[in-house]
């Protein structure tokens, strides 16, 4: 019963030896130093989009594709405009790249909702006020988003508000 004892309290005393001499986890250290991703998001019509601004070379990738290569060149400026307005939204988004990925609706809604999405992500990346109001002094819908909706048809007419003519001649 002792030995048993003794080999126990052995076993306890190196355990404790070894959590005295380990290092600290790797995990820990690489976690304190991670950069940090932005995420966002904003509407447009029917179009959602989701911008994550993450630690890069200044890409631009709306749905897997570089907005350099856009052959639009209208809808190309939508989507830089965020960037394009000042020289601190140029800096923020040239040490970062910009993921944007979108759904729902048509064209035109979904550049407009990456734009929003876009301009939150670099408002939250930059933490200032200043890039804030300029925003919101050039133009109001990047940072707010528009809650307006179609009107959905309705039985008796062609469109939503629009009634059949009746002809009685």
């Amino acid at each position: 019963m002792v030995e048993a004892e003794a080999e126990t309290q052995d076993k306890a005393e190196n355990i404790a030896q070894k959590q005295e001499n380990k290092k600290p986890s790797t995990r820990n250290r690489a976690s304190s130093k991670k950069a940090k991703i932005v995420v966002t998001s904003a509407r447009r019509k029917m179009a959602r989009a989701r911008a994550r601004l993450v630690p890069g070379s200044g890409r631009l990738l709306v749905n897997g594709k570089d907005v350099s290569t856009m052959q639009n060149k209208y809808l190309q400026s939508i989507v830089l405009e965020p960037i394009n307005l000042s020289d601190i939204t140029k800096q923020i988004a040239s040490n970062s790249d910009i993921i944007v990925n979108v759904k729902g609706g048509g064209v035109s809604g979904q550049f407009q909702a990456a734009r929003g999405a876009i301009a939150k992500a670099i408002v939250e990346a930059s933490k200032d006020e200043v890039v804030k109001k300029l925003y919101l002094n050039y133009d109001r819908s990047l940072l707010i988003d528009d809650t307006r909706q179609v009107e959905p048809k309705k039985f008796k007419g062609p469109k939503a508000r629009a009634r059949f003519q009746k002809s009685y001649r």
